[in-house]
């Protein structure tokens, strides 16, 4: 199940500035990759946590390898690698240098096991992370009701969001 709280946002593109109504998914749970691990070696029983957890320790430093040597790495279902290059331009190509390259983005497209995830996706609305932390923050406090936009306008801490 998916949850998502709704917020209002006035497209850039919109030239009459009219704010609509989206959603932004709301994660339940961090999954740690120790938790992933265990996980996938409890769903299949064949490879104990440590198999699980050094074939995909082996991927990922394998990976990282293939995509720092240019390559686009395929993998099957999952989907695919590469890498797209963050710049800063130059007046022109003769004078463009590897300086002007600034960062180094890993591109992951998704393979066909990530087909169709709108239609078997259950989708849940819950409070806005901002509203959840005012509730329980209210809840503390032995308040009985909260100001919402408030804490709207508050800046987001750690402290506040538990995130």
């Amino acid at each position: 199940m998916i949850d998502y709280s709704t917020y209002m946002m006035t497209p850039s593109l919109d030239e009459e500035g009219t704010a609509k109504a989206y959603a932004r998914a709301q994660m339940r749970e961090l999954m740690t990759f120790d938790k992933f691990v265990r996980h996938i070696a409890e769903h299949n029983g064949v490879f104990s946590r440590g198999t699980v957890q050094g074939v995909i320790l082996d991927m990922c430093e394998c990976l990282v390898e293939m995509l720092l040597d240019g390559k686009k790495v395929q993998l099957g279902a999952l989907g695919d690698f590469f890498v797209s290059l963050n710049t800063e331009g130059a007046a022109s190509q003769e004078e463009f240098t590897a300086a002007n390259i600034k960062g180094v983005s890993v591109v992951f497209t998704p393979g066909k096991d990530f087909e169709g995830l709108r239609d078997r996706a259950v989708f849940n609305p819950v409070a806005s992370r901002v509203a959840q932390a005012a509730t329980l923050k209210a809840e503390k406090a032995g308040e009985a009701t909260v100001n919402l936009e408030a804490a709207k306008r508050k800046p987001n801490t750690s402290e506040e969001t538990g995130v």
